[in-house]
């Protein structure tokens, strides 16, 4: 009897032992007992117990067995990455990307759809509508989910969620959209602004991994910026830190139609190349897509209009670098994520700054919110289901 209570542990020492192996094994795993023994330093007896417990709840499965050393061969443990799922919705101003992740943070389910145009509550339909079609795919049901996060254009107000200018989106700013999803889904839902979760992902699986001071620039549509500061994603006063679509830059600040959608945004947006070509005299594309393959055919009006949106751009860029000084410029979006115009702002760079920042284009091209949204909700899994922090894994 002795020796059965030697190993008891209490509530609060079972939580920390639990902690321990999760995080063991979210960073070595697939690992045997003894190992996790080893690397934790807890007793095999303690290791026994809580991998049992957590195999019995559904976190662990067996993943097979150790090889190649002296004696017996031992069973191995994994995360059992379907027991916890959750969602990541881009909401876009034309498209939706929506998709179901895993707690390893594996995609099992995607799809993408136009937005709703009549914005407001119509898109609350469209999210739940979009999340049970991605659960039938995932072969599971949405009340297993446990979070979902949203991405959304717009000046979001990190104390209420709530989203205040979005001008591309109708409605979106006059209703309460963290709340009526959440009710609507019946479970938690974060939202966070689309370039501020594109950071998140490039600072999660992207070029920001290793990197502490780095800025995100989407160019689409819209026109954003996420700000990675000392390790820290950077808000500023109102939420609204990185909003350059309202720099100064590409047309008269004064004027006060540039206060809607942001002068910077009106020089630069997908809307202003395809005018800026046919102000060059360009007649062959309708569409950013009809422009590039005109620029990539040496069409002058198209090359013209990609220079000049390029120049415009390392002028922004130059600005960021001087008030920011990252170490390095991240460029993503439908536009941004374009090698053709990413070279031309690599070209125009050193003319216009002292100190130009390193360039990269985004690992996830048009994908990079949605996958900050999946970053954000695996951590938000971890630590809610284990007390397991991911940067600390």
């Amino acid at each position: 009897m002795a020796m059965a209570s030697s190993v008891v542990q209490t509530p609060i020492a079972r939580k920390i032992s639990t902690n321990a192996v999760i995080r063991t094994v979210l960073a070595n795993g697939p690992i045997s007992r003894a190992d996790i023994a080893k690397l934790t330093g807890l007793s095999k007896q303690t290791i026994s117990d809580v991998v049992r417990d957590l195999q019995d709840d559904g976190w662990l499965k067996p993943a097979g067995q150790t090889d190649g050393r002296p004696g017996r061969n031992a069973i191995t443990y994994e995360i059992n990455a379907r027991a916890g799922l959750a969602a990541s919705i881009d909401l876009g101003d034309t498209r939706i990307a929506a998709v179901i992740c895993d707690l390893l943070g594996n995609v099992v389910a995607e799809i993408n759809v136009l937005t709703d145009p009549r914005g407001g509550t119509h898109l609350i339909n469209q999210f739940s509508d979009l999340l049970a079609e991605l659960a039938l795919a995932a072969e599971t049901t949405t009340d297993r989910l446990r979070l979902v996060v949203l991405g959304s254009p717009g000046v979001l107000d990190p104390a209420t969620g709530h989203i205040n200018v979005a001008p591309n989106i109708p409605g979106i700013d006059a209703i309460d959209l963290r709340q009526l999803f959440s009710d609507r889904m019946g479970m938690a839902v974060i939202v966070e602004n689309d370039v501020n979760l594109a950071a998140q992902g490039e600072k999660w699986r992207g070029h920001g991994v290793e990197s502490s001071n780095f800025a995100f620039v989407a160019l689409g549509t819209g026109i954003g910026m996420g700000i990675i500061a000392n390790g820290a994603l950077l808000r500023g006063a109102r939420g609204s830190a990185g909003e350059i679509a309202y720099l100064p830059i590409g047309g008269d600040a004064f004027d006060p139609g540039g206060f809607t959608l942001g002068t910077f945004e009106c020089a630069v947006g997908s809307e202003a190349m395809l005018r800026r070509y046919t102000g060059f005299g360009g007649r062959n594309a309708s569409t950013v897509t009809d422009l590039f393959a005109a620029f990539n055919a040496g069409e002058t009006s198209a090359v013209a209009a990609i220079e000049e949106t390029a120049r415009l751009a390392a002028v922004a860029i130059a600005a960021i670098g001087a008030t920011l000084d990252p170490e390095m410029v991240i460029i993503g979006g439908s536009i941004g994520a374009r090698p053709e115009l990413v070279d031309a702002i690599r070209r125009f760079l050193p003319r216009c700054t002292p100190y130009p920042p390193r360039i990269e284009i985004s690992r996830f091209g048009n994908r990079a919110s949605l996958m900050g949204g999946v970053g954000i909700a695996v951590e938000r899994m971890h630590d809610d289901l284990f007390g397991v922090k991911l940067r600390d894994v």
